[in-house]
């Protein structure tokens, strides 16, 4: 693609997160007019408006303490998932690795279920019911979870050489803590397999206040990082020999990209949950869009598409109509699913045609 029609997709993906970031502020189960939205975010009077001061008050209150709390998680999640998926798609060459296949996410929901198991069977306290301290010890157990089975996968990748291994390794691990997982489950209280179910489910909407700008502030900071392995990756596109010959550590820059992939996830489903489908999806729907693949374009356009598309999943999840949200892994399969099908399906065709 020439450089016009990428700049013509760049503003695309910028107006969409514009207008679906506004769109997450107006929709729900509560209309909030368009004018209201500007004044209560710009702190501007209300004289003018047709609006009681109760319900200013109110509007207020859930634009500040529930929408954009989760417009911003959503930007923010969505990014760094599609950024993770990407990376895992080039380090292990294959286009079905996402953001969960070396087991992380399941060490984060490993580390959850320890978490529900000790309250609610050994401490004889269900974690549900003890509100914001409850979900602060979900998103510290899922960090920890998640970060111990990363340190494991980086000890296995200076073991091994190939990623097919690796690839594989990862997988056995994700199913070993899916197992004791289940064993915690059968020991645990009903409240507490309740809240662990829904955790599973994924949400935008359960980081808000403090916990939601000590995220916000993560993923600002580990995203450009993750955009300085962007050389990195380029040549480990071009295959082990040939970076070799290029005067790149192969082993090094596979264990860079590894740990960054694996600490953005990790930060993602310890605040969200497992979010599933958009670290998979978004990046083929940029090759596809930018018929590029180079990581120079594929970087920033999935960070972009994955910006957007989270906030279009976290808009469809709170329709108006809706009593609550629905979960956010249903939204994600329903739209990535399709688009990765898509993408496939017409990568065959274009081989038969060939």
């Amino acid at each position: 693609m020439n450089n016009r029609g990428q700049v013509v997709l760049w503003v695309a993906f910028l107006l969409a997160i514009v207008v679906f970031f506004t769109l997450n502020l107006l929709l729900g189960s509560v209309w909030i007019p368009f004018e209201e939205i500007v004044d209560i975010f710009f702190g501007l009077p209300h004289d003018g408006l047709d609006v009681t001061e109760e319900q200013w008050v109110i509007h207020s209150n859930i634009v500040w303490k529930s929408r954009v709390p989760q417009a911003l998680t959503a930007l923010v999640a969505g990014a760094g998932l599609a950024v993770s998926g990407l990376q895992m798609q080039t380090v292990f060459r294959n286009p079905l690795a996402g953001p969960s296949v070396l087991g992380i996410s399941a060490g984060a929901s490993l580390g959850v279920a320890f978490c529900v198991l000790f309250s609610g069977t050994l401490g004889g306290i269900a974690l549900s019911k003890l509100g914001y301290m409850g979900e602060v010890a979900l998103s510290v157990a899922a960090i920890v979870g998640s970060l111990a089975v990363m340190a494991l996968i980086v000890f296995v990748a200076q073991k091994v050489k190939g990623n097919v291994t690796l690839l594989i390794i990862g997988v056995m691990i994700g199913q070993v803590a899916n197992a004791i997982i289940g064993v915690l489950k059968y020991f645990s209280v009903e409240e507490d397999i309740r809240a662990y179910v829904i955790w599973g489910l994924g949400s935008f909407s359960r980081v808000s206040g403090d916990q939601m700008v000590l995220f916000v502030v993560l993923m600002l900071i580990l995203l450009p990082l993750s955009f300085l392995l962007i050389k990195t990756m380029n040549l480990l596109l071009l295959g082990d020999g040939y970076a070799r010959s290029l005067g790149l550590n192969v082993k090094r820059a596979r264990m860079a990209v590894i740990v960054s992939s694996g600490v953005l996830v990790a930060i993602v489903t310890a605040y969200c949950g497992p979010i599933m489908f958009l670290g998979l999806a978004v990046p083929h729907l940029c090759r596809a869009m930018f018929r590029s693949s180079d990581h120079r374009v594929l970087m920033p356009a999935s960070l972009l598409a994955g910006a957007a598309l989270a906030l279009i999943c976290n808009l469809i999840a709170r329709m108006p109509g809706f009593e609550g949200a629905l979960p956010v892994n249903s939204v994600t399969a329903l739209v990535g699913a399709p688009v990765v099908a898509s993408v496939l399906f017409n990568r065959r065709k274009g081989e038969l045609n060939e």
